[in-house]
């Protein structure tokens, strides 16, 4: 059943989409339903706010994306955001620019995937806004969280000695990437076949259904580790490092032999003829954590499961140098993904 989207009109379709929402954080006073939601934060805590824009064939392609597992990653990378503060995401509000491609059940899916992953991470829906496009699917969600005032950790306070951690494992989500894009270029559009993805189940879920690493930032509170820096990991191991150590004035120095990545991650990137380091520096879309904390912490961080000590923060005259497995230096560059890049 296919329901157009004109029968309900913007207001109808907003009511329809945030019917049975509850507010679950005491912040969130008011949500959808009025012209502006109403927050109230406690004293003593930092107010973080974080925005992304996804557009229809520049950051997803709905050929291989279920839109119900693109409304769960939507929402998830923005929590990742508020998690790569050293926060906790408590609101979202949701914009959808939709063209008359898309049914109201089309929507559905999308909002059930969104609603998921709000419960799963325990954030409210607190607005939002939608429009027609002529142009496709737009995304836009602002998620807002909170933090101690003292515990909010940005990119640039790395010093010299600095351990250099990373949580999970890299180069997954982009190995799902290639597959799913292999397998659109061999199908060319034809729903009868269906691929077979058996043995490469991890790399689609890290593709098509990431998570926050809110138990990462929950074993750090445990230990009492505030990180000297930390970002997400959205455009590539290489690029993000080196914003940290650009706005932190350091250098830094990554052992390729501790660099974590997945078995299923090296036996795609043998099959597409890849080199797997390379995968793994500069794929993107991981949303794991890259964080950097004071080399006092070296006991504490080594035995923390599912965080791995991948290299140190050097003097800025130093560089930017990962170090090969048999020893050799190599300078470090960005060749993450850049949306704003000429396609060629």
């Amino acid at each position: 059943m296919r329901t157009e989207i004109a029968t309900l009109g913007e207001f109808g379709l907003i009511k329809h989409l945030t019917k049975g929402i509850e507010l679950k954080n005491e912040s969130s006073q008011y949500g959808v339903g009025d012209d502006a939601a109403v927050l109230s934060y406690p004293t003593g805590k930092q107010v973080l706010v974080s925005t992304d824009l996804l557009m229809e064939g520049i950051h997803f392609d709905l050929t291989y994306v279920p839109l119900k597992h693109l409304g769960y990653k939507a929402a998830v990378v923005n929590f990742s955001d508020i998690y790569a503060m050293n926060g906790t995401p408590k609101q979202i509000t949701v914009s959808l620019a939709i063209s008359k491609r898309f049914s109201i059940e089309d929507m559905d899916d999308f909002y059930d995937g969104l609603r998921f992953a709000c419960e799963q991470y325990g954030v409210d829906i607190v607005g939002g806004d939608t429009t027609s496009s002529l142009t496709g699917l737009a995304i836009s969600i602002t998620c807002i969280g909170e933090a101690d005032k003292d515990k909010v950790v940005y990119r640039n306070g790395a010093k010299d000695t600095d351990l250099i951690c990373v949580s999970g494992d890299l180069g997954a989500a982009y190995m799902g990437l290639q597959l799913l894009e292999r397998e659109k270029a061999v199908l060319k559009g034809d729903k009868d076949i269906q691929p077979d993805f058996t043995g490469k189940e991890y790399l689609l879920e890290r593709q098509l259904k990431p998570e926050a690493r809110k138990d990462i930032i929950e074993k750090l509170a445990a230990e009492n580790i505030v990180p000297t820096s930390m970002m997400d990991i959205s455009d590539g191991l290489s690029s993000e490092l080196m914003h940290i150590c650009t706005q932190s004035n350091v250098g830094c120095r990554v052992y390729e032999e501790h660099i974590p990545i997945d078995y299923q991650t090296a036996v795609m990137a043998e099959e597409f003829n890849m080199n797997l380091t390379t995968c793994a520096m500069n794929g993107g879309e991981d949303y794991e954590l890259l964080f950097t904390v004071p080399i006092a912490d070296h006991g504490k961080v080594s035995e923390m499961e599912g965080v791995k000590l991948i290299g140190h923060i050097t003097r800025p005259e130093l560089g930017y140098a990962l170090i090969t497995r048999d020893g050799q230096e190599f300078e470090l560059k960005a060749q993450g993904w850049n949306p704003l890049e000429e396609k060629k």
